[in-house]
């Protein structure tokens, strides 16, 4: 069963410009920024300006512009983090785990195997204000 979209969830207020965030990258039709409750160091999440749930309410143009901004963002990860293996979730429904409905790409630099519970704690403000601003400076 799909969920409707909820236009006050967390990441249409970040769109929406009514909660900080750490941006990494922005363009016209996506958005990424640090993850504040990461799974590992250089967390960031990668969503879509436009009302959609999950993959299936994507339009193909913002599927093409998240995977466009993923790769972006993970080259700058690789050099920032000195890690090759990045890891790509993105979860569709709340049987599948997700918690924000609004479709987001989770790209996670890391050996899976020292993977963090997802939003297991809260990081470091200071951090992440320091590590976006490394990655954005790689992009």
């Amino acid at each position: 069963m799909q969920t409707v979209y909820d236009t006050d969830n967390i990441f249409a207020k970040i769109l929406r410009g009514e909660i900080p965030n750490h941006t990494v990258y922005e363009d016209d039709k996506t958005l990424a920024f640090m993850d504040v409750m990461p799974q590992a160091r250089g967390h960031v999440l990668v969503v879509p300006k436009t009302a959609a749930v999950e993959l299936s309410d994507l339009p193909l143009d913002y599927a093409q512009a998240v995977l466009a901004t993923a790769q972006k963002v993970m080259a700058a990860q690789r050099q920032v983090l000195k890690r090759s293996g990045i890891v790509q979730m993105q979860l569709n429904g709340a049987q599948a785990g997700q918690s924000v409905f609004h479709y987001h790409l989770h790209l996670i630099p890391s050996n899976v195997h020292e993977l963090g519970r997802h939003e297991g704690g809260m990081a470091d403000h200071n951090e992440l204000a320091a590590l976006a601003a490394e990655l954005r400076a790689a992009l």
